[in-house]
């Protein structure tokens, strides 16, 4: 069971989730303190020296912080506002990135494809067939590995009568 879990522990997906939820932590820190620190204040400037840290709506012996509530919720929009951001970035450079490397490839095979026009190729046949056995021998034989005919003079006689 020990070794299962140093298995799952140790996988890239898992250790790359460990990493985001500890930049996370300290993202969510420094996001708070903008809130308390900066946004807030100037809030309660506009609003009337109202402090949200001090809105409480109390029901007997029970008080309902609802100034931290609101002061939670600016921080929730600002962090994923931010998260939109990042990943709206993230997501054009890939696809920056996909066009890049699509472009190269299809440069490449424009490349290839102008390279391996029909006019350019010239190919030349690698077999022939024996004329006295009909065996399949090298194009540029001068003798059938069969039946040992020569076959320079066919050769010569074909070219000859053509």
């Amino acid at each position: 069971m020990l070794k299962e879990f140093k298995e799952f522990a140790t996988r890239g997906n898992i250790m790359d989730l460990a990493v985001g939820v500890v930049i996370g932590g300290a993202f969510q820190a420094i996001i708070n303190s903008l809130v308390s620190d900066i946004i807030m204040p100037i809030v309660s400037i506009i609003t009337g020296k109202v402090d949200f840290s001090d809105m409480v709506f109390t029901v007997g012996d029970v008080s309902i912080k609802y100034g931290n509530f609101i002061t939670a919720i600016v921080n929730f929009l600002i962090i994923a506002f931010s998260i939109f951001l990042a990943i709206t970035y993230l997501n054009k450079l890939n696809k920056k990135m996909e066009a890049i490397s699509l472009g190269k490839v299809e440069k490449f095979s424009k490349k290839l494809k102008k390279s391996k026009k029909k006019e350019d190729i010239v190919t030349e046949p690698t077999v022939k067939i024996c004329p006295f056995c009909f065996s399949e021998i090298n194009y540029k034989s001068t003798r059938c590995a069969h039946c040992t005919s020569e076959l320079e003079e066919v050769n010569r006689t074909i070219v000859d009568n053509i």
